[in-house]
């Protein structure tokens, strides 16, 4: 049987490995196997196939339409009348919003990713006899593993 687990970098795999050791299972039936991290920026603008779960526009709506409201209000007294101060209003507020939200995305969380120094995953895969492993298993989840999948 084996077992394959995941854990995120950092003590919690070094335990479960001493814990398994001590349980019986041999360093040479522990495979870990560490994965690399994304080389390429995460890209800004979703596509089709691919989308990361956040707008670009929700601010710039909500500016366009306050915006909105008051160039039109104001432009009962201008030369051109509510609806073209309104619509300008709109336009206007469209783009300030748009602009803060690609500050946010582009400045503020790259640096919070780059500070969060986001580390890779590791796979840890156990080979052990069909006896051991709900005793494997319990090991590891005590130990922080993100998941566990068996094979017989």
């Amino acid at each position: 049987m084996q077992l394959f687990s995941a854990f995120e970098h950092g003590v919690f795999i070094e335990m479960a490995i001493a814990a398994l050791e001590k349980k019986g299972i041999k360093s040479e039936q522990i495979f870990i196997v560490p994965l690399d991290n994304r080389k390429e920026p995460h890209k800004i603008f979703d596509d089709l196939h691919r989308s990361d779960g956040t707008s670009l526009i929700d601010i710039g709506v909500a500016l366009a339409t306050a915006f909105s409201v008051v160039g039109a209000s104001i432009g009962f007294k201008l030369a051109w009348g509510p609806i073209y101060w309104g619509l300008i209003g709109a336009g206007a507020g469209f783009i300030v919003g748009l602009a803060i939200r690609l500050v946010t995305e582009i400045v503020l969380k790259k640096k919070r990713r780059l500070l969060k120094g986001k580390h890779s995953e590791v796979i840890m895969i156990v080979n052990c006899v069909d006896s051991q492993g709900e005793m494997v298993e319990n090991i590891l989840f005590s130990h922080f593993a993100l998941g566990v999948a068996k094979v017989k």
